[in-house]
C-alpha cells in the first residue's frame, strides 16, 4: 500500500542500486582527489571512470562468502575495473564511504521531504483562505468554548508546517556533511585534502573531527525533525477523525467512488485514511528512541547502531513520505460541511456566550465574582434542564437591572467572533511575499 506512494521517489532512493551507486559516487570523488594530488595517474582515472560499476546481484553473492557489504562491493567493482582497480579505496575504512554516501541519501530524502510540507503548506493556505469567515464551534477538553472559524483552526495547522520547514533545513544542514578521515578519524593514511576536494565534489561539507563514524547526533536530528512532521499530521488527522463523528459531522475525508466502509453495515464512511496516518505516525516516532540509542557507541565506534540504522532510516523517510502526501490528499479533497458546523454553533443553547455576558456585565459595574456567580447559574440551569441560556439571562433581575435586551443581544452576536479574524491571517501571512 505505502510503496504504491512512494516508489520510484522516496522508495527508489533506498532500494540498494541507489545506496551502492552513492557508494561509488564516493570513491570515484576519493579517487579524483588522489588523482588531483598526483597520487593516481590520469590513464588509471580515466579508466576507473569509465569501467566503474556493480551489481547488486553479484554484491548480495560475495557478501554471502566474505560477511562484509562494503568488501563485496569492492569486490564486484573491481571485478568490472580490472587492474587499476587497486587505486580504489586507497587509504579509506568502510565508513568513510558508508556515512559519507547516507549523509548524501538523507539529504536527497530531506530534499523530498520539503517538497511534500512545501505541497501541503500551499494546500492548507488555500483552504485557510476558503474558509476564513466560516464559523465552527472552538473546543477545550473536548467541550465547546466559544465560537473559531474552520479557516482559523487550518491556520493553525499552516503555521505548524512552516516550522517544519525550518526543522528541515536545519536538518538538511546538519547531514550535509560527510568524512573521509581513515580508521578511527586521524587521517593516518589519507592526505585531509583528499577529504576536502572529494568532499566539495559531492556537496559535502567536512566535519571538523569524528571518530571512525560521523557522530549519530547529526541522524537523530534528522529522525527527530521526520518524527515531529509525522506527529504534526497525526495532530491533523485526529482532528479530522473527531469532526468526522456522527454526532459532529463537520468535515469528512475523502470517500471514493465504489469505496465501502464496511463488510456488514453498508451505511459506514469511515475516517480510515486519518486513522491509518495515526498508526503510522507512531511507528515514526517510535524510531526517534532508537536513533537517539544509537548516538552512544564505545570509543572510537562499534557496530551497534548499523543494523537498527538499516531499518529506520528507510523506514522513516518513507513513511513521513507517505504521510505527508496522504494528508495532502486529504485536505484537498475533503469535504466540508458548514451548515453543521453552524447548527453546533446553537447546541447548546448559547451557553457558548457565557463569557461575552460575563464580561457585559463587569462593564456595568458588577464585580466579577458576583458576575461569575449569576452566569454560571443560570448556564448550569441551561445544560441540566436543557433550556435556553439567553431566555434565561434575559429574565435574570440582576441581569436586567444593568443590560438592556439590545445590549444582551450583542453577548450572542457571532460578529465579533469573526472581528479580529483578518488580523490573525494578515500577522500569519505578513512574512510572505
Amino acid at each position: 500500500m505505502i510503496e504504491r506512494y512512494t516508489l520510484p521517489g522516496m522508495g527508489g532512493i533506498w532500494r540498494d542500486e541507489n545506496r551502492y551507486r552513492k557508494w561509488l559516487d564516493v570513491e570515484l570523488a576519493v579517487c579524483a582527489a588522489w588523482a588531483k594530488l598526483g597520487k593516481i595517474p590520469p590513464k588509471s582515472l580515466k579508466a576507473i571512470r569509465e569501467k566503474a560499476g556493480f551489481s547488486v546481484e553479484r554484491i548480495d553473492e560475495i557478501e554471502k562468502v566474505v560477511k562484509h557489504d562494503v568488501i563485496a562491493f569492492l569486490t564486484s567493482v573491481n571485478e568490472k575495473v580490472g587492474e587499476d582497480g587497486r587505486f580504489i579505496h586507497i587509504g579509506l575504512t568502510s565508513y568513510d564511504v558508508v556515512d559519507t554516501a547516507l549523509s548524501l541519501l538523507m539529504r536527497e530524502s530531506l530534499e523530498n521531504i520539503r517538497k511534500k510540507l512545501l505541497e501541503l503548506k500551499k494546500v492548507l493556505k488555500k483552504q485557510a483562505l476558503k474558509y476564513k469567515k466560516t464559523p465552527c464551534i472552538g473546543r477545550t477538553h473536548g467541550v465547546h468554548a466559544e465560537p473559531v472559524t474552520f479557516g482559523f483552526k487550518l491556520l493553525v495547522w499552516y503555521e505548524e508546517v512552516k516550522r517544519h520547514l525550518d526543522r528541515a533545513a536545519r536538518a538538511l544542514e546538519v547531514i550535509s556533511v560527510g568524512r573521509i578521515s581513515g580508521s578511527v578519524g586521524t587521517f593516518i593514511h589519507l592526505d585531509p585534502r583528499v577529504e576536502v576536494h572529494a568532499l566539495k565534489a559531492l556537496k559535502l561539507k567536512p566535519v571538523r573531527v569524528s571518530t571512525q563514524v560521523l557522530q549519530r547526533d547529526r541522524h537523530a536530528e534528522v529522525v527527530a525533525c521526520l518524527a515531529l512532521i509525522a506527529t504534526s499530521l497525526e495532530k491533523f488527522a485526529m482532528e479530522i477523525r473527531h469532526l468526522q463523528k456522527t454526532e459532529v459531522l463537520e468535515l469528512e475525508e475523502p470517500f471514493t467512488k465504489g469505496q465501502k466502509g464496511s463488510s456488514s453495515m453498508p451505511h459506514k464512511k469511515n475516517p480510515v485514511r486519518c486513522e491509518r496516518v495515526s498508526g503510522l505516525a507512531r511507528l515514526v516516532r517510535s524510531n526517534l528512541q532508537v536513533a537517539l540509542e544509537n548516538i552512544p557507541l564505545w570509543h572510537e565506534r562499534d557496530i551497534s547502531h548499523s543494523s537498527s540504522e538499516r531499518i529506520i532510516f528507510p523506514d522513516c523517510f518513507i513513511l513521513t513520505d507517505f504521510l505527508l502526501a496522504d494528508v495532502t490528499d486529504i485536505v484537498k479533497n475533503w469535504t466540508v460541511h458548514p451548515d453543521r458546523m453552524k447548527a453546533n454553533i446553537g447546541a447548546t443553547r448559547g451557553l457558548i456566550f457565557s463569557q461575552s455576558v460575563l464580561l457585559a456585565l463587569t462593564r456595568k459595574g458588577l464585580s466579577r465574582e458576583s458576575a461569575y456567580q449569576i452566569v454560571q447559574r443560570n448556564s448550569l440551569k441551561a445544560w441540566n434542564e436543557n433550556l435556553d441560556f439567553k431566555a434565561l439571562v434575559l429574565a435574570e433581575p440582576k441581569v436586567a437591572a444593568v443590560l438592556t435586551p439590545r445590549e444582551l443581544d450583542r453577548c450572542f452576536s457571532l460578529e465579533p467572533y469573526l472581528g479580529k479574524i483578518d488580523y490573525i491571517f494578515e500577522r500569519v501571512f505578513s512574512d510572505e511575499s
